[in-house]
């Protein structure tokens, strides 16, 4: 931005000489000229012109002055010096700028990109148009704020010790999901980053066997305590291996997840009790996709005979996701007796103590948590309240499971549904079970979202973003009720969903990423992400 470097002196009128023995005149003081500031927002372009058009002042210092000022300005605005020879030259390129209209960022750098002429009106800095600011949040600044990992403004956590069992699922959750109570909102985005940090520990290195794989969890009040592994009761044909096919994606026994517990005694008393929590990603290999197209409904207590009649009243649940959760592998306990073993030596360690247990998962981790709730509460007669937070999640089992659960008194329900992801749509009614309660059916309180109420996301965005669980999050922290608008202050970053779903984002955000300096094209790194967990898309957002 040029800045007029002449500077006038005001002038003043001439004074005569009053008459002796007459009382002289008072002159009305002209008021002192001030130029107009191009750093006043109030100032008209037209003023600037006029101001920077005016005869020099016959004082040179002053000029000098104002020149070795404007200099240290053109400094902090990040633009090289120019000689004063250059003014005539400076002055036609602001008028050629301020015909045409070019695309942020091409004179003048970071500055255009932030579009701060929409606080600051500056010659040759386009205004925002209309279309940019629908397509963007309320101010470009706070668009900066979601594309930046480094300038986190998390919101502080309010105590919910008073509150924690409503807050945790007693009652329901009623007249807590719409409009979203922000503590809950709170709650839920934290649980959904321990599922992203599971998935993130799992890519990172599929096929280790470590303890706890490298896992840094985004709140570091809660500590790992046992790695969780799940294995397939079926196996890879030799037909269908390939030779470049990577080994974890036709293994048996795969790292599902793991259990974490609050050793943080201020989030303790914050929260009210000491939270065990129970984390499950969703499906990454192929026979884990081969698992979950078993939708047959078989007894929690092992497969049935052929042609017997085990009443239309028996829990059922699908069979692959059974065989996952109770199918022990070569080297690893199965995912039951993982989770039962840990919650009881959790549970002896903390006796005594106000406790909690909150299941957690996305898509299949969705389903093995209800089953997992459901052991807990059976086999554990002195269990504390469990809390099974669904993202995503398909139907399990049966009307008969459902009121399993439901009937339990320890195990609430809350299932977070996308509109239009189908995967919380399947399995629909299994072949050949004429009876009602054969077929599935789902379980507890639901909190639905929609990709069409984001800002960023597009309207059409596809299947996959529809249940991707960085989208989930996005949409959770925006939520604030049926009807009504995105969240105006969500604080989420959205640098992860930019590069897991570029193709589903408004093309104006991700040119707003790559003129901030954020590549969209570039793939999520798992090391950078865990880095920012703590920060910008660390929850509480």
């Amino acid at each position: 931005m040029t800045i007029a470097a002449a500077v006038t002196a005001p002038t003043t009128a001439p004074v005569h000489a009053a008459p002796r023995h007459a009382a002289p005149a008072v002159q009305p003081r002209a008021p002192p000229r001030r130029d107009p500031s191009p750093l006043n927002p109030n100032t008209p372009a037209q003023a600037l012109r006029s101001a920077s058009s005016a005869p020099p002042s016959s004082s040179a210092a002053a000029a000098d002055g104002a020149r070795a000022h404007i200099a240290n300005l053109d400094k902090v605005l990040g633009k090289p010096p120019r000689p004063a020879s250059h003014a005539a030259a400076a002055a036609r390129q602001e008028q050629e700028q301020e015909q045409e209209q070019e695309p942020l960022s091409v004179r003048h750098g970071l500055l255009n990109a932030l579009n701060l002429s929409f606080f600051v009106p500056m010659p040759g800095m386009r205004a925002r148009t209309a279309a940019d600011e629908h397509m963007s949040p309320r101010s470009l600044m706070h668009m900066q704020q979601l594309l930046s990992a480094d300038s986190p403004r998390a919101s502080p956590r309010s105590t919910i010790a008073p509150r924690w069992r409503s807050l945790h699922g007693e009652g329901g959750w009623a007249g807590l999901l719409d409009p979203l109570d922000s503590d809950l909102r709170r709650e839920l985005l934290r649980y959904g980053d321990f599922v992203q940090a599971a998935y993130q520990a799992f890519h990172s290195l599929p096929t280790a066997s470590a303890r706890h794989r490298g896992l840094m969890l985004p709140d570091r009040s809660y500590r790992p305590t046992r790695s969780l592994f799940a294995t397939s009761a079926l196996s890879m044909p030799p037909w269908a291996k390939r030779p470049n096919t990577p080994e974890w994606l036709t293994q048996q026994s795969n790292w599902i997840g793991y259990v974490a517990v609050c050793e943080s005694e201020r989030e303790v008393a914050r929260m009210g009790r000491r939270d065990i929590a129970i984390v499950l990603r969703g499906t990454a290999t192929c026979l884990e996709w081969a698992e979950n197209l078993r939708a047959s409904l078989v007894p929690l207590d092992g497969e049935s005979s052929d042609g017997a009649d085990t009443g239309a009243e028996e829990p059922k649940v699908a069979r692959g996701f059974l065989s996952l959760y109770k199918t022990a592998g070569e080297k690893v306990k199965s995912l039951s007796e993982e989770v039962m073993d840990e919650v009881r030596r959790l549970m002896e360690k903390y006796k005594g103590e106000e406790l909690s247990i909150t299941v957690v998962g996305h898509s299949l981790g969705a389903a093995l948590a209800l089953l997992v709730a459901d052991e807990v509460a059976t086999s554990i007669p002195d269990a504390p309240p469990v809390a099974v937070v669904s993202f995503g999640g398909p139907k399990v089992g049966n009307g008969a499971f459902v009121d399993r659960l439901s009937s339990s008194g320890k195990v609430n329900v809350l299932r977070i549904v996308n509109a239009g992801d189908v995967v919380t749509k399947v399995p629909g009614v299994a072949p050949r079970l004429p009876h009602k309660k054969e077929q599935y059916q789902h379980v507890g309180a639901e909190l639905r979202i929609d990709s069409k109420n984001s800002p960023c996301l597009r309207p059409d965005a596809g299947p996959a973003c529809r249940h991707d669980l960085e989208a989930y999050l996005h949409l959770i922290d925006g939520f604030t009720g049926t009807g009504r608008p995105f969240r105006h202050d969500a604080r989420r970053s959205v640098i992860r969903l930019l590069q897991l779903q570029r193709g589903n984002v408004k093309k104006e955000y991700v040119n707003r990423a790559r003129e901030l300096g954020v590549d969209p094209a570039a793939p999520a790194d798992v090391g950078r992400s865990m880095a920012y967990g703590n920060c910008a898309i660390a929850s509480p957002s």
